[in-house]
């Protein structure tokens, strides 16, 4: 039973190949970038697009679609890295957003551009949770802030140069180009991965080479089930709808049939101890508040620079992004915190800085000036650097290679997951005061059309303002949450395994 041998990650502390370790850095921060912009460089595009394909009432699924491929498949990818290697899981995933790249780009209509985008995001997964593990694999606990930071640092410049780069794709060149550029870029990265990430030998048991294919068809359907309703609901249909209650009726008989299935799995693909290991279950729950609290300044706070401060669109997409300067310095100096006080009071730290700077918000003057909410944002990041890194270094540290890519992967799909229900939720609650306020008006979505044409009175700008700030109240009582489960779940001290 355990002769059974097969190639697995290598021991990437091998500190005699400094170069090739090097090479395969700069393959993960090539994909990571890959996955990173994805979504920001499309955003701009969308009515070039619109325009050549049409399908104008169901573009949103151009993210939604991606978003649900990379939420339901990271378990499954966490799971094949853990019994069959980091290298074999994550050329298989290049390849596959390669294809799905390829594919976007020769798109002739808007529902081949969705599935091809589903394809994208099936690699996306294997992408983000993959790079993530190696990330771990690669350094010794003492100098894994380094590498954590470096992929923090192309998160951020992801999200500031996406938008800017697929506006002048979409503008002078072809909106075609947006996926195309994907190719030169993920062919370096496969090539580097391919050439310098070499797997050692590693007995594994007999019992650990079977797949779950059962478990990973149903995870597939479950998830992508629950988070279409979730994602849906509200938008392409009314919550108390058929559609949305039969999605979510079927949801549930799923996650009965995933609990029955996974329990009696050999191997499962989502394994019972994620959920029996006090860190790891805190780690998850407290980066699913993190998924939903981003929600507020993601989605909302450009509708608020734009429609109540009255900013442009260049200048609103800079009123969020300097979030993104803030987080990865304190990500990088967060290192310097955990060592001190540990990783659970360190998260402490920067999630309750960050519950400060939320419920911040809704006390900001009316209009207000630009410097103002921009000022917060920069707070916010480096609270959430603070928080974020400690927490994924810390569970990471907490596991040993075999299990590694699952406790990865979950801590992952519990933010995505986050982020879907946020945006659902936080949806629901900016509607419901827009109705309020405004006599069952409309949504947020027409209301700001309404703005922009020129049509608003100055109530509905006060109107999308208060919507605004209920939003943040709720990211705050997320962020309070998150604080919660950390003081009362996770230990003081991580049990971390020896390097």
């Amino acid at each position: 039973m355990g002769g059974d041998t097969r190639p697995a990650v290598r021991d990437l502390a091998r500190r005699d190949r400094p170069g090739r370790r090097g090479a395969v850095v700069a393959a993960l921060m090539l994909s990571m970038a890959l996955a990173a912009l994805d979504s920001t460089i499309v955003s701009t595009a969308v009515p070039q697009i619109v325009g050549d394909l049409g399908g104008f009432s169901y573009f949103s699924w151009l993210f939604s679609g991606y978003l649900l491929a990379v939420t339901v498949s990271l378990p499954v990818y966490g799971k094949l890295s853990d019994s069959f290697g980091r290298k074999p899981v994550l050329v298989a995933g290049a390849a596959l957003f390669l294809l799905g790249s390829l594919l976007c780009a020769l798109a002739w209509n808007m529902g081949a551009l969705i599935a091809f985008r589903i394809v994208q995001g099936l690699g996306g997964g294997a992408l983000q949770g993959t790079v993530q593990t190696l990330a771990a694999d690669l350094y010794p606990l003492k100098e894994r802030p380094r590498i954590q930071a470096k992929l923090s640092t192309v998160w951020a410049v992801s999200a500031v140069a996406g938008p800017g780069v697929g506006g002048v794709l979409a503008a002078y060149a072809d909106w075609r180009w947006i996926f195309l550029v994907n190719l030169p870029v993920g062919s370096v990265a496969l090539w580097l991965i391919v050439r310098h990430l070499h797997e050692p030998e590693r007995e594994l048991s007999a019992t650990r080479s079977r797949i779950d294919w059962a478990g990973a068809a149903l995870v597939f359907a479950c998830g992508g089930v629950l988070l279409t309703a979730l994602v849906q609901g509200g938008v392409a249909w009314p919550w108390l709808s058929a559609p949305s209650i039969a999605l979510l009726c079927a949801g549930v008989v799923l996650v009965v049939a995933v609990v029955l299935v996974e329990r009696r799995a050999a191997e499962p693909v989502i394994p019972g101890w994620v959920w029996r290991r006090r860190t790891i279950a805190a780690v998850n729950l407290a980066l699913g508040a993190l998924g939903l609290l981003m929600v507020a300044p993601t989605v909302f706070l450009p509708t608020y620079a734009q429609s109540v401060l009255g900013l442009g669109p260049v200048a609103a997409g800079f009123v969020l992004s300097v979030w993104t300067l803030s987080w990865p310095v304190s990500a990088a100096l967060s290192q310097h915190v955990y060592r001190r006080i540990g990783f659970r009071d360190t998260a402490l730290l920067g999630m309750t800085a960050a519950a400060l700077a939320l419920f911040a918000f809704p006390f900001l003057p009316y209009p207000g000036d630009a410097w103002q909410p921009a000022l917060l944002m920069l707070l916010l990041g480096g609270a959430l650097g603070l928080f974020q890194l400690p927490l994924i270094v810390g569970v990471q540290s907490t596991v040993g290679w075999s299990e590694r890519g699952t406790t990865t992967a979950s801590v992952l799909f519990c933010r995505q997951t986050g982020q879907t229900l946020g945006a659902a939720a936080f949806g629901a609650v900016a509607n419901g005061v827009l109705a309020v306020r405004l006599g069952g008006a409309g949504d947020l979505d027409s209301v700001t059309r309404a703005l922009g044409s020129g049509s608003a009175a100055e109530a509905t700008r006060r109107a999308i303002a208060e919507a605004v700030h209920a939003v943040y109240l709720g990211a705050a009582c997320a962020a309070a949450l998150a604080v919660l489960v950390l003081l009362f779940l996770a230990p003081r001290k991580f049990p971390v395994l020896t390097d």
